[in-house]
């Protein structure tokens, strides 16, 4: 059960990688590979699985509709996927923070009561 307005905002999760490096620049699938990874670790860090996951939005650093397909593709193949069963938006913006930057996903979790 999940007690109401218990939510986790997970915003800015980059290709970064733990040092805070940028991985894979310019190659989007290592950068989604890492974005994956990152996620998953945010989400440990609040007691939530890729299923709580009840809205997430992905920005992709390209207008080619190509682009947006493969990362959809790999996201939907990932350990990530159930995080993209409910609300989930995938935007082609112009550009990202990070110079090299292709990919960010934003995540909000509902969280069980207590978590």
């Amino acid at each position: 059960m999940v007690s109401p307005g218990t939510m986790a905002y997970l915003a800015g999760q980059c290709p970064l990688d733990e040092h805070g490096t940028l991985v894979g620049a310019d190659d989007l699938a290592a950068q989604i590979e890492q974005v994956i990874a990152n996620c998953l670790v945010a989400l440990r860090a609040v007691n939530a699985q890729p299923r709580d996951v009840v809205r997430t939005v992905i920005y992709v650093a390209s207008d080619r509709q190509p682009d947006l397909a493969a990362a959809w593709t790999q996201l939907m193949a990932s350990p990530l996927r159930e995080a993209f069963t409910t609300a989930a938006t995938l935007l082609g913006v112009a550009q990202l923070g990070f110079s090299g930057q292709l990919i960010e996903i934003e995540l909000t979790a509902a969280l069980e009561a207590g978590a």
